[in-house]
């Protein structure tokens, strides 16, 4: 038989709205009182009744995070898998459901607005944001919490938890000048996403600061994944001049280009050299090993997830736009070129 209110309240001798206080842990109950309750109800096996508590409250206890399409980001996605453990942790520490779901681009507003009109969420997480990003919009209009990792190209006046990846990739490019390379190319992600469109302007940041000219031929726009990622090297290599250092925007792509270098007989870190960026698990294990700039995606998923979190209790927030910088991790994929 289930564990009530009233049978933990004769047990310890107080009300029943004490006690449901008391196991709310609402400051209003002194902390003696609230333990010796909270130890009550412990050791009789009370389950609380959620669903009512969600009514009362008028809160859904949780966060969406909707997915922009299967094709653009993955569950085998390493830095996301990441990303999302440090989100699942927080929220699952608060007593929060994370509430997970896809949306195809042609009916994601409307999962949105479906959300907020059913309260199925009391808040939502952006991932993979755009450099004019419609979703943060409708929320923005809405009044709606929510917190994105990443941010938009122009009027970022929300919260945000994001890398520095211009500046990350000019420490790249400053690696290899500094090695001697000069024929740089580069293989990036879809241009409309605002990660992607900060990365390349720190790849022509980097050259220009060096004197170095930028030829359109050089930067290769691809997707996201390993394979694109040896598709577009292959292109780079078969140039009349090939760059002798690829700079790819993240470890899949590198990756993926380090298996082109192969395919052509080539040495990666003596014949060409070839970065990463975030650092995943991967990059460690490739052959040879990657040379890359470090992202704490767990820690950036538990900043996104703390931030949120907040705006939804009404809590002060320390730092609303966070912005890291990643660390530049020299491995054995780039060399002096011979």
């Amino acid at each position: 038989m289930a564990v009530t209110l009233k049978n933990i309240a004769d047990k310890v001798g107080k009300s029943v709205p004490t006690v449901s206080r008391a196991l709310a842990g609402f400051e209003d109950i002194s902390p003696k009182t609230r333990d010796y309750v909270q130890a009550v109800a412990k050791e009789m096996g009370y389950v609380p009744n959620n669903f009512a508590r969600k009514l009362q409250s008028q809160k859904a206890d949780a966060v969406g995070l909707i997915l922009p399409g299967a094709e653009n980001l993955r569950f085998s996605d390493p830095f996301f898998g990441l990303l999302l453990s440090g989100i699942i942790e927080k929220t699952s520490a608060a007593g929060m459901d994370l509430s997970i779901s896809a949306a195809n681009e042609e009916d994601e507003l409307d999962v949105y607005m479906e959300h907020i009109k059913s309260q199925r969420v009391d808040g939502f997480i952006i991932v993979r944001t755009h450099r004019k990003d419609k979703r943060i919009e409708l929320l923005r209009k809405n009044k709606f919490p929510f917190v994105s990792f990443g941010r938009m190209e122009e009027d970022n006046n929300f919260n945000f938890v994001d890398e520095d990846g211009n500046w990350g990739i000019e420490q790249v490019v400053d690696h290899l000048v500094g090695l001697g390379h000069t024929k740089l190319g580069c293989i990036a992600e879809p241009l409309l996403f605002t990660k992607s469109f900060f990365r390349v302007q720190g790849f022509m940041n980097g050259l220009k600061k060096h004197g170095l000219k930028f030829a359109d031929e050089n930067l290769v726009v691809t997707n996201f994944r390993q394979r694109s990622g040896r598709e577009a090297a292959l292109r780079l290599l078969d140039l009349q001049e090939p760059p002798t250092a690829i700079v790819a925007l993240n470890d899949l792509l590198a990756i993926g280009a380090i298996q082109a270098a192969h395919e052509r007989g080539l040495t990666v870190g003596r014949d060409v050299s070839i970065t990463g960026f975030d650092d995943i698990v991967l990059a460690e294990m490739a052959n040879p090993g990657l040379t890359t700039l470090h992202q704490p995606a767990h820690k950036m998923g538990t900043l996104v997830a703390e931030n949120l979190l907040k705006q939804i209790k009404n809590e002060p927030i320390d730092q609303s736009q966070i912005v890291l910088k990643p660390t530049l991790v020299v491995r054995d994929s780039t060399g002096k070129p011979v």
